[in-house]
């Protein structure tokens, strides 16, 4: 297990980088997309090239790869037909990130991503919360060093749901929530906009610091807004330093989404992002890192910033 080494340099007040993007790499490289597994597949059958991605994001300096686990929930297996194999293609994405952070000459970690994919305001509590507690225990039972919970565009209970679950695994718990701007009064809200210069589809819950209070009473782990355009994630890491008590951290995308494929609009040089990453690390963030659209070379960029 690799977290110690995570956990000191967080003591430490000093920079964790996590990786970019996995699914969007994938796509990137020619990795086949699927209809409703979007990059859930790949561990299957393109073991070969999530390996090359995890490799990328390590050779670039990254602290933490997350397995191909996004796309794996329960909840969009079933929809898939696969119920059989939720535990085996959960596993294969495990084993895959292990691999490379085990033949690692650094040290590396491996997050287990726990999601809400597939989802998409479709389904209430009581039918993610079973998924969020199974997908939690294969990923600790093969391994991963933390879990992250990744619960882009999701509800306010539903992100509380997903605390719940993971609390009960004995692993380290990052919590990620996205956000968007309300374009009528500029409020920073808890939600979804993948990109605002796209005009791409907006969900908009409370107030971004309500939520930010209110998961910190559940959760004292690492907060990091994750999968959120660009132009409101410094306000949001200023918020997630004000209304939480704990580490708090960042990545945010490059572009929008449209089933299966990933829409690499918006891009943003390395140079760029270096220098919004420069600005989240003097707000207060620890862990910085990329989402969907942010790549090997972006990663590679911001790694300068840990020490």
């Amino acid at each position: 297990m690799s977290y110690e080494f995570i956990q000191q340099k967080l003591n430490d007040n000093r920079v964790v980088i996590l990786d970019g993007g996995t699914g969007g790499e994938l796509e990137r490289i020619g990795a086949p997309m699927d209809g409703v597994l979007w990059c859930g597949r790949c561990s299957i059958e393109s073991p070969e090239l999530v390996m090359e991605v995890h490799d990328s994001y390590v050779s670039a300096g990254a602290d933490v790869i997350t397995a191909n686990t996004y796309a794996t929930p329960p909840t969009a297996m079933r929809e898939a037909n696969l119920t059989d194999k939720i535990e085996e293609w959960n596993k294969a994405g495990v084993k895959l990130a292990r691999e490379v952070a085990d033949n690692s000459s650094v040290n590396v970690a491996v997050a287990g991503s726990v999601s809400t994919y597939g989802s998409w305001r479709r389904l209430g509590v009581s039918e993610l919360k079973p998924g969020f507690d199974l997908q939690a225990k294969i990923l600790a039972d093969e391994g991963v060093d933390l879990i992250i919970l990744e619960t882009l565009a999701s509800e306010p209970e539903i992100v509380e749901a997903a605390i719940e679950s993971a609390s009960v695994v004995n692993l380290p718990i990052w919590l990620s929530i996205s956000c968007a701007i309300d374009q009528s009064n500029n409020e920073l809200m808890h939600g979804v906009q993948e990109s605002i210069s796209e005009k791409s589809n907006a969900s908009l819950f409370k107030k971004f610091s309500d939520m930010v209070s209110e998961c910190s009473k559940m959760h004292s782990g690492p907060i990091l807004v994750m999968h959120s355009d660009l132009k409101v994630t410094d306000q949001a890491v200023k918020e997630l330093s004000k209304f939480h008590s704990g580490i708090v951290g960042a990545y945010p995308n490059a572009g929008y989404w449209i089933k299966p494929n990933w829409q690499f609009v918006d891009k943003i040089l390395p140079d760029k992002y270096f220098k919004e990453a420069k600005s989240w690390i003097a707000n207060g963030a620890r862990i910085i890192g990329g989402c969907c659209g942010i790549g090997p070379e972006h990663i590679a960029k911001i790694s300068k910033l840990k020490d």
